[in-house]
């Protein structure tokens, strides 16, 4: 472990420069005293890193310094090769470049580590796509993609859910999602969120922008996906829910689905649980599904849409 850790330190001094002892310790988990051992570590195997005091200072190594050891293992070349399955990147556009770095990556480690790399393309497919879903890329994606890598501001005509509307966009990220492809990207100090496949032209210009510092693309989605959560789903029902309904409980959503299988049964096996729903007529149109097998309690205009919903329905076949 702890070797491991020296060599990461001394990858890490290689790759970004300065890096201070607290920054160390916070990218390996440890203690500041752990972190100057390990220095110490190093310099006793000959490593040439110094230390640089004061507030510009930090632990670096000696300039035109680089190690040899940068030979990769064969459950790190498993990972990369893992990471890289090309679905996802022949959307973007990278198809031919992740072949050419899948082979030279294949390579660049001992054939030993090379033979059970190249197994990971054989044994894991990666397919993102939901169920009942087919696999369309949007066409402007990897436009969009080399405006989020180059940094290039785009002006995007989209449709969205009320009108179609022109925006000047600062492109900061993309996220997959369940097979479709999502742009986080600044509108002044806001940051928006746009689906790929809605977006109907758009045009590259010429003037870059300057990446927000300390921007998290990640934190930034699971914000957004609890923000959105929060404003669509703001009415709430009680629900009576029988065990034959529990295998398809999820079409409910995993929060209302969380909140009935968290529920104690009774006797019949049937579930009483509040759950959160989007509104009236969404919610009357799912339930609708599950015919007898959950009875709404409250409140009463769901109820009321379902019986109309239902009166529907059974006109629809009475002949």
């Amino acid at each position: 472990m702890r070797a491991n850790r020296l060599l990461s330190i001394l990858l890490l001094l290689q790759s970004r420069g300065r890096l201070t002892a607290q920054a160390l310790a916070e990218e390996f988990e440890v203690s500041v005293r752990t972190v100057y051992r390990d220095i110490d570590e190093l310099s006793a195997a000959g490593v040439p890193v110094y230390a640089d005091r004061g507030p510009g200072g930090g632990f670096a190594l000696l300039d035109g310094y680089r190690t040899r050891l940068t030979g990769m293992t064969a459950g790190e070349a498993e990972t990369l090769l893992l990471a890289g399955l090309p679905g996802p990147a022949a959307d973007l556009g990278l198809a031919e470049p992740l072949a050419t770095a899948r082979l030279k990556l294949l390579a660049a480690v001992p054939q030993a580590a090379g033979e059970g790399a190249a197994r990971v393309g054989d044994r894991f497919h990666l397919d993102p796509v939901d169920w009942y879903r087919r696999a369309e890329p949007p066409p402007h994606l990897p436009a969009i993609a080399r405006a989020v890598w180059g940094q290039r501001r785009l002006v995007i005509r989209y449709e969205s859910w009320s009108a179609t509307v022109r925006r000047t966009v600062d492109p900061l990220g993309l996220v997959l999602k369940a097979g479709a492809w999502y742009l986080m990207a600044r509108i002044g100090t806001d940051i928006r969120t746009y689906k790929v496949a809605k977006v109907l032209d758009l045009d590259v210009l010429p003037d870059g922008f300057d990446y927000p510092a300390g921007f998290d693309l990640a934190g930034q989605w699971r914000e957004s996906l609890q923000r959105f959560a929060r404003e669509l789903r703001r009415g709430e029902a009680v629900l009576r829910v029988s065990p034959e309904a529990l295998p398809l409980i999820d079409r409910l959503g995993a929060d209302a689905a969380e909140a009935v299988l968290q529920a104690q049964p009774d006797a019949a096996g049937w579930r009483r649980a509040t759950v959160p729903i989007e509104g009236v007529g969404h919610a009357a149109r799912l339930l609708l599904g599950f015919t007898d097998t959950i009875e709404v309690l409250d409140p009463p205009e769901l109820r009321q849409a379902l019986l109309e919903g239902a009166r529907r329905v059974a006109a629809l076949y009475r002949d």
